[in-house]
């Protein structure tokens, strides 16, 4: 496997922010289509969604005054 064509977990994980945050070029859309992994972006999807869950969850027991 070539250099250029190795996927990179962490190039997962920042196309998944970059997409939760839903600003993305549709260039960059194609080159991490392209170059990725689809269990890498998978994985860092469900991944990015459980941290997502955790920090609202941590947020509404502060505003609350539970912890």
């Amino acid at each position: 496997m070539d250099k250029a064509r190795s996927p990179s977990f962490f190039k997962a994980i920042k196309a998944v922010l970059w997409s939760f945050i839903g600003i993305r070029k549709g260039s960059s859309h194609q080159t991490d289509m392209a170059e990725l992994s689809p269990v890498h972006v998978v994985i860092a999807g469900v991944l990015c969604a459980a941290v997502f869950i955790c920090l609202l969850i941590l947020v509404v027991h502060v505003v609350l005054g539970k912890i």
